[in-house]
């Protein structure tokens, strides 16, 4: 979808929470990302890899001069004999760090995901999710997340379409107000972590 679909689409949702919905949410992501330099890691589910959201992305960061948008694709079938981008394996989801940031699109089951997200966030990384269902594990891990029910008149295509729109506009990203929920998981992240590794 280019920029005058996503212009019109914009038009034809006018009035609607999803504007507001798909801009708050590409805020929280576009200013995880910029604010520590990049490190955005893209990851689907072992049914569906969103393939069409990480090129709109690298499209972003390109044509908004941000080049920290540009996410690196995980990949569940990855194999080292792939070209170097086609080749990052669910491994570097574990391997997630304070400062990097992990967009997991789920439009269905994300069990498999969950143990490996899991550890990622409590290594300090931020964890946003696109998915159709607020009722599981994974939504409860988040520090943001987009909810496209499979009811509602959009598709989570459609909204990844106006959420990495949303990302490469320029201007400051909105600040979101953290929640008790967040301040309390990371007090016992902080609190449940083991010690540094002495050097």
């Amino acid at each position: 979808m280019d920029a005058v679909r996503v212009a019109l689409l914009r038009e034809v949702l006018a009035g609607t929470e999803w504007l507001t919905a798909t801009r708050r949410f590409a805020g929280a992501l576009r200013g995880s990302v910029v604010t520590h330099g990049g490190g955005l890691l893209l990851v689907g589910t072992p049914e569906y890899e969103p393939w069409h959201l990480a090129a709109h992305l690298v499209d972003e960061a390109a044509w908004s001069g941000t080049p920290e948008l540009a996410p690196t694709l995980v990949r569940h079938d990855a194999r080292p004999t792939d070209p170097a981008h086609l080749a990052v394996g669910p491994g570097r989801i574990e391997a997630a760090r304070r400062g990097e940031t992990l967009l997991v699109v789920a439009p269905g089951d994300a069990g498999p995901l969950l143990e490996r997200v899991h550890t990622a966030r409590r290594a300090g990384a931020t964890v946003l999710t696109l998915s159709t269902t607020t009722d599981d594990a994974l939504t409860a891990m988040a520090h943001e997340t987009l909810t496209v029910p499979e009811a509602a008149e959009l598709d989570l295509d459609t909204v990844q379409h106006l959420v990495s729109a949303a990302t490469g506009e320029n201007g400051p990203s909105p600040r979101r107000r953290r929640r008790f929920r967040d301040r309390l998981a990371r007090l016992a992240e902080t609190v449940t972590a083991p010690p540094p590794t002495p050097w």
